[in-house]
């Protein structure tokens, strides 16, 4: 009695080898819901016809098993070093996730302030690498005018949460300059619920 494909594989049309059911993308319309060719051989005859258009084709990495191949860094790395995407046809991503996180780093400058990395490791070298309020920590984040969106430089993590915590307000850093000097200002009241502050 003959077993049928579907419980022992299937036969590639092109490369004639019988491969496990994985071994062959989804195709619902297909009587049994596969590819007629294998995935190797569907990359290799997409490749050919590619080439035959005059497109340019990236050649192909052979990889082992549980790694694969990141384009962004060119290094061959573990499934374990990728994000997973379900829509893709082999579950992951298409960069590794270092090359993700840089990527993600370079949009976020761009976004949020309108500049690039080299823009912000220039203002980071003309002040030494740190940060120019503390003059100790090394300058990581940048800081920008939440009014005007412009950026005034890169400080340490400790001393830009500080001034966000100040409210961005010149008054009220000169306050607490002088509070810890000794010299804390006492504003004199001129009217019920009104206060004055010194100069």
């Amino acid at each position: 009695m003959r077993v049928p494909d579907g419980l022992t594989g299937k036969r590639c049309s092109r490369c004639k080898e019988r491969k496990p059911r994985t071994a062959f993308a989804s195709n619902k319309p297909l009587r049994d819901g596969l590819q007629a060719y294998c995935r190797t051989c569907a990359a290799a005859h997409h490749q050919e016809r590619q080439l035959a258009k005059g497109r340019n084709v990236r050649p192909r990495v052979d990889v082992p098993d549980g790694h694969k191949f990141c384009r962004g860094c060119g290094e061959i790395k573990p499934h374990s070093e990728w994000h997973r995407n379900a829509s893709a046809s082999d579950g992951l991503a298409t960069c590794c996730k270092a090359c993700k996180a840089i990527r993600g780093r370079e949009g976020h400058l761009k976004r949020q302030y309108g500049m690039t990395e080299a823009e912000r490791d220039e203002m980071i070298a003309s002040h030494m690498g740190l940060c120019v309020i503390c003059l100790k920590a090394p300058a990581v984040h940048v800081d920008h005018c939440h009014e005007t969106g412009r950026v005034r430089g890169v400080l340490c993590f400790n001393c830009n949460s500080a001034i966000g915590k100040l409210g961005d307000d010149p008054d009220a850093v000169r306050r607490a300059a002088a509070y810890l000097e000794g010299s804390s200002w006492k504003p004199t009241l001129v009217a019920p619920g009104v206060y004055q502050l010194p100069s």
